[in-house]
């Protein structure tokens, strides 16, 4: 250990084998990079309590500005960058349009990460 209490390799070796074998398997780096913008969307206060509602049902931004004391038109540039992470679908009902997770994968990261907190 160091003396920042950090757990450290003693000796510097690199596996060269399990390196290449994992590099293989790794996805390419535009994936990795949709990945962080997924993440970066999750890490706002806001756009993951509009994720963790949409988890529970469809909801118009009116409904949605309601549950997290934000505004309408706050709430609408919230959902335009989760429409354009590919988080959230919308649909239009006459007048009104409503907001859901963009499908199953969605929930499931959330409901994970949940449960994970929850641990």
């Amino acid at each position: 250990m160091n003396k920042n209490n950090n757990i450290i390799c003693e000796v510097e070796f690199i596996d060269q084998k399990k390196v290449k074998a994992v590099q293989k398997k790794l996805p390419d780096d535009s994936l990795i990079n949709e990945l962080s913008e997924t993440f970066k969307s999750l890490s706002d206060f806001t756009r993951l309590k509009i994720l963790l509602s949409l988890s529970e049902d469809e909801l118009c931004v009116c409904d949605i500005a309601a549950l997290t004391g934000v505004s309408v038109s706050a709430i609408s540039h919230q959902l335009r960058l989760l429409k354009n992470n590919r988080l959230v679908s919308y649909r239009k009902e006459r007048k009104m349009v409503y907001y859901s997770l963009d499908d199953e994968h969605i929930s499931k990261i959330v409901n994970e990460a949940t449960k994970h907190c929850l641990e």
